[in-house]
């Protein structure tokens, strides 16, 4: 396996990880459906949280949750409409971002930004 996909991957464990701490239910990680997928879908008592998790080294290059652009965060919204007709879901629906920084020799770095975005008319997924 390539190495930033490992990076991802620890990335991801270390967000769910963040979750389950913060009492968020971690329903799926990867999920997919056709061309979409999606990180990690949780819920609180009242949400059903869609998280897009990204991870990097080192904030070198910036910080990694400016990697979620408008084409990223369209195809977010897709998958999310994608899960909630599957599993016919009635819960209010957030999206989420978890950046996280891998330190080599030390803790991760985590920012959790809830609500990171919202869906407008134009990003339909219909």
């Amino acid at each position: 396996m390539a190495q930033h996909n490992l990076t991802g991957e620890q990335g991801e464990q270390v967000a769910c990880r963040f979750l389950e701490e913060h009492g968020y239910e971690v329903l799926e990680r990867n999920w997919r459906d056709g061309r979409h997928e999606l990180d990690i879908i949780a819920r609180t008592t009242r949400e059903l949280v869609i998280v897009e998790v990204k991870t990097r080294s080192s904030d070198q290059h910036g910080q990694p949750e400016e990697a979620v652009k408008k084409g990223k965060r369209g195809k977010i919204i897709k998958g999310a409409n994608a899960y909630v007709l599957a599993t016919d879901c009635q819960l209010p629906l957030r999206f989420d971002i978890i950046s996280v920084i891998l330190h080599p020799s030390g803790k991760p770095y985590i920012h959790h930004i809830t609500d990171a975005f919202y869906p407008t008319l134009h990003d339909r997924p219909f």
